[in-house]
């Protein structure tokens, strides 16, 4: 069964092939120039330990047939003695310097055993990379793998960018929300005062046709006629300042004359009314 391989595990296999053949390279050159130099330290062993040999063989033929003189010249045998001694200490040095080199030429060999194992375990992404170069505009495998390396960065890129832009509009969204909020917080104070104008405007049209009603009844008590047409008048005033009407500047309402402000609240309710449907948004589409 083929086990799927993505680009980025084909990339990075093939780039283990490569390193994990230059590695095998380089091991079997150190172990190439260990064993040439264990070769000439063991020559050169050889040659020092029958040197030494002799030297032994010589001095015990002077030691047997010169013995007088050596006990005359008991210095001179000691330290031909040292030096033997020295030369056995470095031939024994030389020796452990074998083995040890030995040992490291065992390890670069079981090192490029591996190397060359696991080059044969990545060996198929090698082939396909040259299949696929077969067939590409590319003439080297490298020139492909790099060109695999730019798209996956360019896609790694434009996730970026892509996470960025929902960013922007999921803040957006928010803030046209929260727009869409504040609107209808206006809109329902707008209809709230409206309403309250509204009712106040039908209690002293209410109030006006009732006293309109008593008129003539009114007029028979001038001191209760001029009291409840004072009242009526202040009330209509009082509306009128509140709907932000002038009175006695040279485009305002004169403050007696009560039927242009009624006018003016009437103008102004209607007004308000045309602001709140200008402000009423059409339901969203959930």
């Amino acid at each position: 069964m083929k086990v799927p391989v993505s680009v980025r595990d084909f990339t990075t296999g093939a780039t283990r092939v490569l390193e994990k053949r230059k590695e095998t390279t380089e091991v079997d050159a150190k172990l190439k120039t260990h064993q040439q130099e264990f070769v000439l330290k063991r020559q050169s062993f050889r040659q020092q330990r029958e040197d030494i040999l002799k030297k032994e063989g010589t001095l015990k033929e002077s030691l047997l047939n010169f013995d007088k003189f050596l006990k005359e010249n008991d210095a001179k045998r000691t330290r031909g003695l040292r030096k033997a001694e020295k030369e056995r200490a470095v031939v024994g040095q030389k020796e452990a310097e074998v083995e040890r080199l030995k040992e490291e030429c065992a390890a670069l060999e079981q090192t490029r055993v591996q190397l060359q194992c696991a080059v044969e375990r990545n060996s198929l992404y090698w082939a396909f990379l040259e299949r696929v170069l077969q067939i590409s505009k590319f003439d080297e495998v490298w020139e492909l793998l790099g060109r695999f390396e730019t798209l996956l960065v360019t896609r790694e890129q434009l996730l970026r960018r892509e996470g960025e832009v929902q960013e922007q509009a999921d803040s957006q969204r928010g803030a046209l929300h929260r727009y869409h909020e504040e609107a209808s917080c206006q809109l329902l104070q707008q209809n709230n005062l409206l309403s309250q104008l509204q009712t106040q405007l039908d209690e002293t049209r209410s109030d006006t046709l009732r006293w309109e009603s008593k008129w003539n009844h009114i007029q028979t008590t001038a001191a209760k006629e001029t009291l409840l047409l004072g009242q009526i008048k202040v009330v209509t005033l009082n509306l009128y300042h509140m709907t932000g009407g002038v009175t006695g500047e040279k485009e305002g309402v004169a403050v007696y004359d009560t039927e242009a402000q009624l006018e003016k609240i009437q103008l102004f309710l209607q007004n308000q009314s045309a602001i709140v449907n200008d402000w009423n948004p059409p339901k969203a589409l959930h």
